[in-house]
């Protein structure tokens, strides 16, 4: 995986250089995914922006994470878009980052399927807002430069988005899986970042650490759920107006021609 080290996040990566199925491969500097910007020093700042060319923000977290946090470091930039689509329900101002509507969201997670809860809510981002996912592929598509999306952990919000990104690109199944899975290897950090943030500090150990390492099988599950209900990601997307030519403008901004 392409980390990209910066000091004050932690999960960072650039999904470039992931083969396709027709033998192509992404195109580095095009798509980044991260954690939280909230941190990030002058320095990470001139790397995403000069040295990654990140031109466009897709921030994917509630807006009631987004008025805990304030605005971060990025948003100082001109030259940069930032785009706001949260893949949790809102309602009057309060989102599921609030306790009872976290609640109600691990609630109505365990009635889709209680034996995966990160399905679970997996599900629960496409049913709920379809309308930020598809806005979050079609950014990506327009993006001038490297589009950049990232929620808190960078992990589940982002994974999904992300995936279905490289799905439409005809990345390798096996290789979005991978590419889920990496975050893996800095769990401890995102779960010592989260728990510094009076934002998401109570909520992070509501789980047991374990249950915040992303697996295999759950993205396996996803995309096959996918599959079977909606004839897969395209089937789904277009389901919910991602058009074959939407489709066609996410695969050119994201493979080598």
């Amino acid at each position: 995986m392409a980390w990209i080290e910066l000091e004050n996040a932690v999960n960072v990566r650039d999904v470039g250089g992931l083969p396709t199925v027709g033998g192509g491969s992404t195109v580095p500097g095009r798509l980044v995914r991260s954690d939280n910007l909230q941190d990030l020093s002058p320095t990470d700042v001139t790397r995403l922006v000069d040295e990654v060319g990140v031109r466009t923000v897709i921030d994917l977290r509630s807006h009631a994470e987004v008025t805990s946090e304030g605005p971060g470091p990025l948003r100082a930039v001109d030259h940069v878009r930032h785009l706001h689509l949260s893949v949790l329900p809102e309602s009057q101002g309060m989102t599921d980052a609030a306790a009872d509507a976290l609640a109600l969201n691990r609630r109505r997670a365990r009635e889709r399927d209680a034996s995966d809860l990160m399905l679970a809510f997996y599900l629960g981002y496409l049913e709920d807002r379809p309308d930020s996912i598809v806005g979050a592929l079609r950014a990506i598509a327009d993006a001038p430069g490297a589009a950049l999306v990232h929620c808190a952990a960078g992990k589940d919000r982002t994974g999904v988005v992300v995936a279905l990104a490289l799905s439409v690109a005809g990345v390798r199944r096996e290789v979005v899986v991978a590419d889920y899975t990496a975050t893996a290897e800095r769990i401890d950090r995102v779960l010592d970042r989260l728990r510094s943030s009076p934002t998401y500090a109570e909520d992070v150990d509501r789980l047991p650490a374990e249950e915040h390492r992303p697996r295999a099988a759950t993205m396996d599950r996803l995309l096959a759920r996918l599959d079977s209900d909606h004839g897969g990601v395209l089937g789904w997307l277009a389901e919910h107006g991602f058009d074959a030519r939407d489709a066609k403008r996410l695969r050119d901004k994201l493979l080598e021609v």
